[in-house]
């Protein structure tokens, strides 16, 4: 599965293209938008950002996938989430906006997993990858 030193590279790798198009490439990836999460590092208690593809909206809230290219353990900024729900979203290039991330329900889930597998075989082929349950995030504005 990818090392972290490749998911960071992609990760700044994105970041260029969009510095160096003016926005024009990257804010959408295979038909999804693109979102930037701003976490908290469970660590180091740093802002921690990264660039990722919202494959679904539920209520109109951006659904996001912790994926990790279907390794066995979960992303970084998954585990950061988990950990403390205040993050922010920077869509386009836009503001960052406080939001909550909610991981959600085995129900939700049960509902969700199918539209995103079967628009974008990606996923289903990274769950097939693991034996963790993909785990799937909403990210809601604060009440």
């Amino acid at each position: 599965m990818p090392a972290d030193f490749v998911l960071k590279a992609m990760n700044t790798a994105h970041r260029a293209l969009l510095k160096i198009t003016g926005g024009r490439v990257g804010y959408d990836a295979m038909g999804m938008p693109v979102l930037e999460l701003t976490t908290i590092g469970r660590r180091s208690g740093e802002p921690r950002s990264v660039m990722l593809t919202a494959p679904l909206e539920e209520n109109g809230h951006p659904v996001i996938v912790a994926s990790r290219g279907g390794d066995d353990r979960h992303p970084a900024w998954f585990l950061n989430l988990r950990d403390e729900p205040k993050v922010e979203v920077s869509v386009k290039g836009g503001p960052r906006t406080p939001m909550v991330a909610r991981i959600v329900t085995a129900d939700e889930r049960a509902r969700m997993w199918p539209q995103i597998a079967g628009k974008y075989s990606n996923y289903a082929g990274y769950q097939r990858r693991t034996e963790r349950e993909i785990p799937l995030v909403v990210l809601e504005p604060p009440r």
